[in-house]
């Protein structure tokens, strides 16, 4: 049974239980009226994520960022997730009302896709030693709880899932004949918490915990099959050049410079396989451009490291966005008459 088939056996299965109300949320109806506004032309719009870090004195250098972004013709901007460093908590001002604060600082559209620092990585003890679900709860009643993004100027997003309910995290728009998509995919192995990686002094989890991060990690990777599914569906049926994903974890593609070794096959990073798989099906399928973007490990990359160099997806790219210390972003600009429709340019803000 292929990945599609799977997604498609699972939406059955879960509509009948009644889990997937929340997911209904985003009709077709919906996304016809709010996807596209009819013009195919050439934009920009900016990649930007993991800052800033408190642990790396990165405060200081966010004005010359949103500066630098504010002044660039851009139509909006993605941010790939972590609004803080993973050792410092998790407290309802810094998740909340400190990065929705950084994120209205920008004059256009800001859309948020969450990062394992602001949930997934709380129950670590110099994090507080939050509840990690508790957390996702927080983050989708009061980061998602509307049908627009942020930014001075609001953009319309479809939410998979009902604002501020279960699912509102993942969202997906369609802009000058590109879809968009924003998933709940964060490092940490996507919350999957595998045997023996439960118990540590440094965890404030307990086995019950893990149990329910691994509960929560089934049912939210099921949905979010679904809803990638759907996203290359709707790029099909409106002819769109190209789609963008965009998630915060690195999923650890398998490195070419390492023959004898297959980092997929760590069990660490297991969290991944569903949707790396979900991804090369997807992109084989469809016949435009494909972009992932993450951040999660901080380095500027942009490559095409989908299967192996075997078995090249020409029409996939991988990008990884700049992270702490590194205070810059990507400007990504969309032309049509280009093959590759996508290309990026790394934007050095003076002075960071």
């Amino acid at each position: 049974m292929t990945t599609r088939q799977r997604a498609v056996r699972l939406t059955s299965a879960l509509i009948f239980s009644g889990t997937l109300l929340c997911s209904a949320y985003a009709s077709a109806h919906e996304m016809d009226e709010h996807s596209d506004d009819g013009d195919r032309g050439r934009f920009s719009f900016g990649l930007w994520g993991d800052m800033p870090y408190a642990k790396s004195g990165d405060q200081p250098k966010i004005p010359a960022l949103i500066a630098d972004i504010n002044a660039a013709r851009i139509a909006f901007s993605i941010y790939d997730g972590d609004t803080k460093d993973g050792s410092s908590v998790c407290d309802d001002e810094t998740i909340s009302t400190k990065a929705a604060d950084m994120f209205n600082s920008l004059r256009a559209p800001l859309v948020y896709v969450p990062g394992d620092n602001e949930w997934t990585d709380c129950h670590r003890t110099n994090n507080g030693g939050y509840n990690a679900l508790e957390r996702l709860t927080f983050l989708r009643q009061n980061m998602f709880n509307s049908a627009t993004s942020f930014g001075q100027k609001k953009m319309v997003l479809n939410r998979q899932g009902e604002p501020g309910r279960p699912f509102s995290e993942n969202t997906r728009w369609m802009y000058k004949g590109i879809v968009f998509v924003g998933m709940n995919v964060p490092g940490s192995n996507n919350n999957k918490v595998n045997d023996g990686a439960c118990a540590s002094s440094k965890s404030a989890r307990t086995q019950a915990d893990c149990d329910a991060d691994n509960a929560e990690y089934a049912d939210r990777n099921a949905h979010n099959l679904i809803w990638l599914h759907d996203a290359f569906e709707m790029a099909k049926a409106k002819k769109a050049k190209g789609v963008m994903v965009v998630i915060q974890g690195d999923p650890w593609f398998d490195l070419p410079e390492t023959e004898d070794i297959n980092e997929r096959a760590d069990a660490a990073v297991n969290g991944y396989t569903d949707f790396l798989n979900a991804i090369v099906e997807e992109t084989n399928s469809y016949s435009g451009q494909v972009v992932l973007v993450h951040g999660d490990t901080h380095f500027f990359k942009v490559d095409k490291p989908l299967v192996d160099q075997a078995h090249l997806v020409k029409n996939f790219t991988r990008v990884e966005t700049f992270g702490s210390p590194n205070i810059h972003w990507i400007k990504v600009t969309v032309d049509p008459t280009n093959p590759n429709v996508f290309d990026f340019e790394p934007m050095i803000v003076p002075g960071n």
